[in-house]
C-alpha cells in the first residue's frame, strides 16, 4: 500500500456511507492521531485501540444524528505521496469556510487548522472533513 492515510479516509468514508456502527483499521501512530483528531472535533463517536499482532489495530467508531444519518459529510485527502501540499503559517486553508476541518502535519505534531493558526505553524495538509 502506498498510501496508508488515503486507506484510513477511504475505510471510514465507506463505513460511514454503508451505516456500520464500527470499523476497524491498521495501526499506525499518525492514524492514531488522525483518528483522535476526529473524535475530539465531533466526527467520530470514538475508538479503541486493539493489540493485534505485531502492528495492532484501531477500531473507530463513527458517529450519526438522530436520525440515523452520518455527521461526517465528506473526506478529502489533500497531500497525496505523488503531490506533497505545504503550506506556510498564513496560507492554513479554511475548509467549507469554517464548518470543516483540515488536518496538517506540523513540526509540533499532527494538528487542526485552528491549533496550526494559533500556534503559529505551517505544515503538510493531510486532508480536509466537514
Amino acid at each position: 500500500m502506498t498510501d496508508p492515510i488515503a486507506d484510513l479516509l477511504t475505510r471510514i468514508r465507506n463505513a460511514v456511507q454503508a451505516r456500520h456502527d464500527s470499523v476497524v483499521i491498521p495501526r499506525s501512530r499518525i492514524k492514531l492521531d488522525i483518528v483522535k483528531i476526529l473524535k475530539n472535533e465531533g466526527f467520530l463517536e470514538g475508538y479503541i485501540e486493539i493489540d493485534d499482532g505485531p502492528q495492532g489495530a484501531i477500531k473507530v467508531f463513527p458517529r450519526y444524528d438522530e436520525a440515523r444519518e452520518p455527521v461526517v459529510r465528506g473526506l478529502k485527502r489533500v497531500s497525496k505521496p505523488s503531490r506533497r501540499k505545504y503550506v506556510g503559517k498564513d496560507d492554513i486553508p479554511r475548509v467549507r469556510n469554517g464548518l470543516g476541518v483540515a488536518i496538517l502535519t506540523t513540526p509540533r505534531g499532527v494538528l487542526t487548522d485552528r491549533q496550526a493558526r494559533r500556534a503559529g505553524v505551517g505544515g503538510e495538509v493531510l486532508c480536509y472533513v466537514w
